[in-house]
């Protein structure tokens, strides 16, 4: 009856173990995918519309929403992003991420001081995206903007933004 038992419990630990391996091998999918991801060379990059171009004034800095380069069809509004977009001259558009790098807090714009303001720690841009003050490791990164047809588009990316690029035009 002892030698029943011990087999019984022998059994148990290894169900649980089991149980318990391949929890973690479902788990541990989305972690390794996301660190292959990159090797394959793999970059879901889509120009999105922004609008026409008389929409912008040089020299104006303006918030736009868009829809990310990646969305799901069960992601809803959590699709949507937004980047700062300024007009720099005639041709010209530059269009910076809203988050911060460095907890990834949307920033503002404020436009009387020409600065980009996060307020989760104090981090501060300057209007040229590069860093001011703060704890912010890297300057904003920039979205990839042109003319295309007399619109604006904007170059998107899976989010978070893994293009760093300088503007296009």
């Amino acid at each position: 009856m002892e030698e029943m038992k011990e087999t019984r419990r022998n059994f148990i630990v290894k169900l649980l173990m089991g149980g318990s391996a391949f929890a973690g091998l479902l788990v541990s999918i989305p972690f390794v995918g996301a660190l292959i991801e990159p090797l394959l060379g793999k970059k879901n990059e889509v120009w999105r519309v922004i609008g026409p171009v008389d929409d912008f004034k040089v020299g104006e800095t303006k918030l736009v929403n868009f829809e990310n380069a990646d969305p799901l069809p069960w992601s809803g509004v959590t699709d949507k992003t937004a980047a700062w977009l300024r007009r720099s001259s005639e041709n010209e558009f530059i269009a910076f991420s809203v988050n911060c790098t460095h907890l990834g807090c949307p920033v503002r714009y404020i436009n009387d001081a020409g600065l980009f303001l996060c307020p989760c720690h104090g981090g501060v841009y300057n209007n040229d995206g590069s860093n001011a003050a703060g704890p912010p490791p890297i300057p904003l990164p920039r979205y990839k903007a042109r003319i295309n047809n007399n619109k604006v588009e904007i170059l998107t990316s899976p989010i978070p933004i893994t293009t760093l690029g300088e503007e296009a035009s």
